[in-house]
């Protein structure tokens, strides 16, 4: 039988109980003076905003979708070279606006050493922002995709079949997976671009 609900009950926010949103964590972040990168991460993809508060309603500065990586010849998934890559470009569009400082904005998710959210914000002080993300949080052959091609290539050379059906997207895009820190070079510069 549950617990008996008495007159001093109060009903938590909305986002609190779809454990979406920490508002005390959040009345911190508002108060800084400096903007939130907001990094999520979805099972298609990553977002990146540069967003600052206002009484009204938050206001994006700058964004970024993994998505967008697909015109560069990337594969657009959820990991860390492509929270990185669009982390790149999500800063250099904040530059261009003039948005210089930052603070990360991990959302409910848990902070951990090589959690993929902070290769994001990697990404943005890359771009020449100025945000208090450690190069130590994500181990730096993750950043490039040196650990995706290592375990491709092992694959391969184990298990051929395994490694077709499983690399099937990469093959479909002609990305060659077992080459992907070069691939990755070229694509960061075009991402540093915005």
């Amino acid at each position: 039988m549950p617990a008996a609900k008495g007159p001093l009950y109060k009903v938590a926010f909305r986002r609190r109980r779809e454990n979406r949103t920490d508002y005390s964590k959040r009345l911190g972040q508002i108060k800084a003076a400096t903007p939130r990168l907001v990094a999520r991460v979805s099972n298609k993809g990553v977002l990146v905003q540069v967003i600052a508060f206002e009484e009204v309603g938050d206001k994006v500065l700058a964004q970024a979708h993994s998505s967008e990586l697909e015109a560069f010849g990337w594969m657009p998934e959820a990991n860390t070279p492509s929270a990185y890559l669009t982390g790149l470009m999500a800063g250099a569009r904040a530059k261009k606006a003039g948005i210089t400082d930052f603070h990360i904005d991990i959302g409910m998710a848990t902070a951990s050493k090589g959690r993929i959210l902070f290769a994001a914000g990697l990404g943005a002080k890359t771009a020449g922002m100025m945000g208090e993300v450690d190069k130590d949080l994500v181990p730096a052959d993750r950043l490039n995709g040196s650990h995706i091609s290592n375990y491709a290539k092992d694959m391969k050379a184990a298990d051929s079949a395994k490694f077709g059906k499983h690399f099937a997207r990469y093959a479909a895009k002609n990305i060659d997976v077992t080459a992907l820190p070069a691939l990755f070079d070229k694509v960061k510069a075009k991402a540093a671009v915005g």
